[in-house]
């Protein structure tokens, strides 16, 4: 096969992927096109609901209807490298992004639930521009009654507004367990994030709790 030949069939190969990939934005806008008479669709999701220590994380993004972000998925679905492209074109492409956290103590207290609707309630607050509707990702959150909640089930894989959100919340949360793996060692939360991986229970049973671990989770280990 004539160099040419090979040429023109990497560039179709490429223009059939991006093809496909824009079939796929196409389907995770449908819950967007079904509202589209609202100016403001907010996606909102958590990060962190699992870990046995660090806060819980929760975004909110309003895109542009006309937002075109390549690759955009569940965070849990991309690499981190993905997911930090992804982070940087989403802040510079949305209307608006907001980011909530309650830290460890705080889930303690009102336990892991309410803890994330609080944080999903933060994230809303810190928008710039007020919300017509939400995109909730599996909840409805009683601390924004006064605003349209749509609550859609693994919206974070359904919804290009939810995984806008779901990438924000990740990389701020993931960034945030990398510093606090230095303020305190031993754990390998710059890898594990806190989530409770082999490593992390071991070190923690040699090391016992530090200050962001979340005591109601980690009664089995210690």
């Amino acid at each position: 096969m004539a160099c040419g030949e090979k040429a023109a069939e990497r560039i179709a190969r490429r223009e059939e992927r991006l093809a496909a990939e824009r079939a796929r934005l196409y389907e995770m806008r449908s819950f967007e096109r079904a509202h589209e008479e609202m100016a403001c669709i907010c996606g909102i999701d958590e990060v962190g609901r699992g870990p046995l220590a660090g806060p819980v994380y929760a975004g909110a993004v309003i895109l542009p209807a006309d937002a075109e972000i390549l690759y955009l998925n569940d965070s849990k679905k991309l690499t981190e490298k993905r997911r930090e492209q992804l982070n940087q074109e989403i802040r510079e492409k949305a209307v608006a992004v907001g980011i909530g956290a309650v830290e460890a103590a705080r889930i303690d207290e009102i336990g892991i639930v309410p803890a994330t609707l609080e944080a999903m309630t933060q994230a809303v607050s810190e928008l710039s521009v007020a919300p017509d509707l939400l995109f909730v990702d599996a909840l409805r959150i009683p601390q924004l009654a006064q605003i349209p909640q749509v609550s859609i089930i693994k919206g974070d894989a359904k919804s290009v507004s939810i995984a806008a959100a779901s990438i924000v919340a990740k990389v701020a949360r993931d960034r945030l367990m990398m510093e606090l793996d230095e303020q305190y060692p031993g754990y390998g939360f710059a890898r594990n994030k806190g989530y409770g991986t082999k490593e992390h229970i071991e070190a923690l049973k040699r090391l016992g709790p530090c200050p962001i671990h979340r005591r109601s989770f980690i009664t089995h280990f210690i």
